[in-house]
């Protein structure tokens, strides 16, 4: 079969060329391995390069194909590929999208991170093997590849938290991350028998087709499908399944914790939207009607106890890593409302300023850990004291941190303003006003720990110990790139929302 792409007729498998990139890139990386076993200056250049550049691929013909309309409605359509297993469209497109900008930042960062350290090659193939999986998350059109896809994102990633393998912490964050995986991965497993006893298939088309609006086995279905709801909050970091997010998030090497805190998280929620939306539609009365199981009341509740307990129990936090690990925990649950606040009358606005919120999250999110990485490369403390008068030996560093900071906040002074903004609004059109009291109250609260990371770094008096004795240059690169994405992306979001709002109506 072949698609018109800008003219060409090419075979239709090309439209997973951003996939197809990220994997040969992990492969290129075993065989420069193999010819430069041992970790020096120049292989470590070479690892990181090829890592930046595969991701770079993914990233740029990811945006190109949403820019030409692969996979839209008004361009090739949507690509199925292995017998309807895989689906390219705008939406798997766009997270492809994130998941490309945050390997290229973390793969950009960690050549100064890893400096002196073994297993560099296995470092950057897990990466990119992990984003790999991500990426067919967001095209998976049915349960199983679903399930396959997100063990082959899991698995990479359980050995990158334990990366550190000298460092107790690491180590017990991969084995905690590990077994809270094993436990999820069975929670979801079983779901999804449940759901296949109930609709008799698989694929999510044939699923919604098959249970129809009055679904025989009510009761299986239902708790099926708060099943595969909990196996995916475990992937999103959300509550009750958000326990292993604090403890990887310390113990993991910081550039890892940004992978898995933006990437992992944007994939989790492809994968969510894309479920629920074409294999559910009808039951959760999306479709008209009443519904037959609620799982939009579901959302909403997990959506609420996600933002607050994550908010609260990041405000009580005093090491400023785990104080993001909660925040992004708290970010579970806005970007949850991309599927809480469904019942409003524009459902592809509500699901795409969720996309659009988890693409500004990327940047913000990510750009805040690495500057963690940086200061962990200064052998700063891990406390807020210890962030004390940081901007008097590195000024460009901490001024980005506080982009990022009050950008996540929601203060207009980066991208994440407009997106909660968003969200706001698609509460308000959804008449869910719990959420959006959750979503202005958890906003509010989530200022006062950031700010403490502020105060610190600009109005606190300097530790005499604390000394600043380099500048790694990727380090470095990747938080001021990361820095600007976010506050270009403030006046920028106007464009690139409209694109975000047509890949989420082609689940409608």
């Amino acid at each position: 079969m072949v698609i018109d792409i800008a003219g060409a007729s090419v075979p239709d498998w090309v439209a997973l060329a951003p996939t197809v990139a990220l994997g040969l890139g992990a492969m290129l990386l075993f065989v420069v391995d193999m010819v430069e076993p041992e970790p020096g200056t120049s292989s470590n250049a070479t690892l990181a390069g090829i890592s930046t550049l595969g991701a770079l691929v993914a990233f740029l013909v990811a945006g190109s194909f949403l820019v030409i309309g692969v996979g839209q409605p008004d361009g090739t359509g949507a690509v199925s590929l292995f017998n309807d297993q895989l689906v390219v469209d705008g939406m798997s497109l766009f997270f492809v999208v994130i998941v490309g900008s945050v390997t290229a930042l973390v793969s950009l960062a960690s050549y100064d991170y890893l400096a002196g350290q073994r297993y560099q090659a296995e470092y950057y193939a897990l990466v990119l093997l992990a984003a790999t999986g991500m990426s067919l998350m967001a095209s998976a059109n049915g349960l199983a590849t679903a399930f396959v896809c997100l063990e082959l994102s899991s698995l990479p990633s359980y050995a990158l938290v334990a990366f550190l393998k000298d460092n107790k912490g690491s180590v017990e964050a991969g084995l905690k991350y590990f077994l809270v995986g094993a436990l999820s991965s069975a929670v979801l497993v079983y779901g999804i028998s449940l759901v296949y006893a109930a609709s008799g298939h698989l694929q999510f088309d044939a699923i919604a087709e098959s249970l129809g609006a009055e679904p025989e086995f009510v009761g299986v279905l239902g708790i099926g499908v708060v099943m595969v709801l909990l196996g995916f909050a475990f992937k999103t970091a959300s509550v009750p399944f958000h326990f292993w997010a604090p403890e990887a998030y310390e113990g993991a090497p910081a550039p890892v914790s940004a992978f898995i805190s933006s990437a992992s998280k944007a994939a989790g929620f492809v994968l969510a939207f894309r479920v629920f939306l074409t294999a559910f539609p009808e039951i959760g009365g999306l479709a008209g009607g009443d519904p037959a199981v609620d799982w939009i009341v579901a959302v909403q509740v997990l959506a609420v106890v996600t933002m607050t307990v994550g908010n609260f129990a990041a405000a009580t936090q005093e090491k400023v890593k785990r104080m993001l690990a909660y925040s992004s925990v708290g970010h579970a649950g806005y970007a949850l409302i991309g599927l809480a606040a469904l019942n409003a009358p524009q459902q592809d606005f509500v699901l795409g300023a969720s996309m659009m919120h988890l693409l500004v999250y990327g940047f913000m999110n990510t750009g805040a850990f690495l500057f963690v990485a940086l200061t962990e490369h200064w052998d700063v403390g891990r406390t807020f004291q210890d962030f004390n008068g940081l901007s008097e030996q590195a000024p460009l560093a901490c001024a980005a941190m506080t982009v990022f900071l009050f950008s996540l906040a929601g203060l207009p002074i980066g991208g994440g303003f407009v997106s909660k903004l968003y969200l706001l609004g698609a509460t308000v059109q959804a008449g869910t006003w719990l959420l959006g009291a959750a979503l202005v109250v958890n906003s509010a609260l989530s200022l006062y720990y950031y700010s403490r990371v502020v105060r610190a770094m600009w109005f606190e008096e300097p530790d005499a110990s604390l000394e600043v004795d380099s500048y790694p240059t990727s380090l470095y690169a990747a938080v001021v790139i990361a820095a600007v994405a976010t506050v270009v992306l403030l006046p920028a979001f106007g464009l690139l929302s409209p694109s975000a709002i047509d890949a989420a109506s082609v689940l409608f």
